[in-house]
């Protein structure tokens, strides 16, 4: 991903070194509201399951959310008796709201969250977080839309996900194929960048992190899962889907406009030190035409509405020369941002010059197209006037791409960029990390990650222990010591220095 004003401040993923220590590997987040019939069989069946099968220390942790009937005393009865359960009491209701509160205290490096209808079949949860204790990805989802995937659910629910889904993609770009499935997992490093970005507080809240994770160039592992419709569901359809359908178009204004910050969360290329002098990956020549025709195609009726807007108050050169102008600012300005992915307002005036250039270049054309039409004809209609215009500009546009691409938007940043870039992700740098110091945590020395703790056997606690144990209570939208921690968590190298005399690279 381009960007002018910042090669990232996530550092290149590492696979979280193996070792011995008291912090949870995965902490699987459970949001609830008035769920105090489903809660106590999913937990004790989410609990058995990782005991059973997960090899690291785990963390199981109820956020409630709000709720107004029993809940509260059946979870904090569990945490009572299962020691690797906790809870949290929210007092505002919202999934993603509860997500980003929990996700946001947690000192796992590794943070899931799964819907207490446990729909999802569990044999799925090791393929979902491998790939993130490894290294090889960010985020992860399950996916009921996968081909390998078994669903059953009715046939109203099938066709409002697809549609949905396919409404993401034809308006954000999406390329993850299921954006609602409860059913993720994140690396906190990951999560400390990217939850600031995310507005949206309710059901929306997985979608929008996903396009901008996606947006940003982070990797998105997807899992096929068996799912299995929970019947007595309490979402409400319409309510939900008017809801994201706002937030689609809230992200889609943001994403245009280039508000976003995503800068702030994008990756240097290549996670082996050697490869780390690379500083970006150019994006392919298929795609840029494919954004360049649609920013080209808009930019054409934009272009052709004001030259009929402006030809009523003047003359033909007067109109194609403003209609021109005022299209060729926007055009310029929409390539940068969609086109080639340039953002921030880095050379953003430099661009603009450059595109000028360029515009008169297609005045040129087209003024003398319009020169040579008046000269065969004194008097031409204003459809033939219009039908010699969009041939000139189609001449024009080949010529304004390659312009772009070649000078105006080059591949490969300024020579000053590249070597404070360079400088920055140098294999001979100890972090390889262009991200501020985390504040010092007695579990993450040093602000990195501390060795992949193996789960340890846990004494037996009687079910009428009667201990006391306390539910941890924050507001909503808070982390625990009531700051939000904006830095991310630099990852030592396993091997910084690891490699082979074979290879020349």
């Amino acid at each position: 991903m381009r960007t002018d004003s910042s090669p990232g401040t996530l550092p290149a993923r590492e696979h979280l070194p193996a070792g011995d220590a008291g912090t949870p590997v995965l902490d699987v987040v459970i949001p609830v509201y008035n769920e105090e019939k489903d809660l106590q069989p999913c937990v004790l069946r989410l609990h058995e399951h990782l005991k059973r099968t997960f090899p690291y220390a785990f963390r199981i942790t109820i956020a409630d959310n709000a709720s107004i009937d029993t809940t509260p005393q059946v979870a904090a009865r569990l945490e009572s008796e299962i020691p690797e359960v906790k809870s949290f009491r929210l007092e505002q209701k919202g999934r993603g709201r509860a997500l980003r509160t929990v996700w946001s205290a947690s000192d796992a490096p590794i943070l899931a969250y799964m819907d207490v209808d446990l729909s999802t079949d569990l044999n799925a949860l090791l393929p979902l977080v491998a790939p993130l204790i490894s290294g090889h990805s960010d985020l992860a989802i399950g996916s009921r839309l996968a081909r390998s995937s078994r669903v059953v659910r009715g046939a109203k629910r099938e066709f409002i996900s697809r549609t949905y889904n396919l409404i993401l993609r034809g308006s954000l770009q999406a390329r993850f194929s299921d954006a609602q499935c409860g059913f993720k997992a994140i690396r906190r490093d990951v999560a400390q960048a990217l939850l600031p970005l995310v507005e949206d507080t309710g059901w929306f809240f997985d979608t929008e992190m996903l396009v901008l994770a996606e947006r940003a160039g982070l990797r998105i592992h997807e899992v096929p899962v068996d799912w299995v419709d929970d019947p007595n569901s309490t979402v409400h359809i319409v309510k939900t889907a008017t809801e994201d359908l706002k937030g689609v178009w809230r992200v889609g204004k943001a994403l245009a406009s280039g508000s976003l910050p995503l800068d702030r969360v994008t990756r240097p290329f290549g996670d082996d030190p050697r490869d780390r002098d690379i500083q970006d990956v150019p994006k392919g020549l298929a795609r840029q035409l494919v954004g360049f025709c649609v920013v080209g195609g808009l930019s054409t009726l934009f272009y052709l509405v004001l030259y009929s807007l402006f030809r009523q108050f003047g003359g033909s050169q007067v109109a194609n020369a403003l209609a021109l102008l005022v299209s060729a600012v926007a055009n310029t300005a929409a390539n940068r941002r969609l086109t080639f992915g340039v953002r921030g307002r880095g050379g953003a005036v430099r661009h603009q010059a450059q595109g000028l250039v360029v515009f008169a270049i297609g005045l040129a054309l087209t003024s003398g197209s319009l020169a040579a039409l008046n000269a065969a004809s004194s008097n031409p209609a204003h459809s033939t006037e219009l039908a010699v215009l969009v041939a000139a500009n189609l001449a024009a546009t080949v010529l304004r791409f390659l312009l772009f691409r070649a000078w105006v938007f080059p591949d490969r940043d300024d020579s000053a960029e590249d070597s404070t870039v360079a400088a920055l992700n140098s294999p001979s740098s100890p972090t390889y990390s262009t991200a501020a110091q985390h504040p010092q945590n007695p579990q993450y020395p040093g602000g990195s990650y501390a060795p992949l703790p193996q789960r340890q056997p846990q004494p037996q606690q009687s079910a009428y222990d009667t201990t006391p144990h306390h539910t941890t209570q924050f507001r909503a939208g808070e982390a625990a010591d009531g700051t939000w921690r904006d830095a991310t968590m630099q990852l030592q190298p396993v091997r910084p220095h690891d490699t082979d005399p074979r290879d020349r690279r």
